[in-house]
């Protein structure tokens, strides 16, 4: 079977990160917000921890704006480690 649009609906973010899971409600609220105000059709559904790191189902394919949009919001989120954070990606 074939699709036509790209059919991943994940975005992994950053690694070795369980202490951001705390707050997971309130970062699925936030990134909402941030990628409301870039007028994007993409909204966080849920947060959730892998073996790869922390991924962040939406609800749409992610463009390269709202990877940069929930780049930005977790860099600021978590400045103390801003280094362990790496770009965001589809899987």
């Amino acid at each position: 079977m074939t699709t036509k649009n790209p059919s991943c609906k994940q975005v992994i973010v950053i690694e070795n990160m369980k202490y951001f899971m705390r707050e997971s409600s309130m970062h699925v609220i936030n990134i909402n917000r941030a990628l409301k105000d870039i007028k994007s059709n993409v909204m966080a559904d849920f947060v959730h921890l892998d073996d790869k790191g922390i991924i962040i189902s939406t609800n749409n394919v992610a463009g390269p704006s709202d990877l940069q949009e929930i780049e930005k919001y977790v860099k600021n989120t978590l400045c103390v480690v801003a280094d362990q954070i790496t770009m965001p990606r589809l899987p």
